[in-house]
């Protein structure tokens, strides 16, 4: 079993794997469209996973504190 913390990770590893430099994008699109539909618990999630991309990306560029 694996921890929610977990989950959103390997959900932001499979987005970046899938989109690559666009995941970020990819994110936010989801987010908008969540947005829309008033799904508010998929919101946070996909928030979530765009912090964990964002995370990623600073990483790839050696910025992390």
């Amino acid at each position: 079993m694996i921890t929610p913390e977990q989950h959103v990770w390997a959900c932001a590893l499979a987005v970046e794997r899938q989109h690559g430099p666009r995941a970020v994008v990819f994110a936010a699109e989801r987010i908008g469209a969540l947005v829309l539909q008033g799904d508010t618990a998929g919101v946070e999630m996909w928030k979530a996973i765009a912090a964990r991309l964002d995370d990623l990306s600073q990483t790839d560029r050696g910025e992390v504190t």
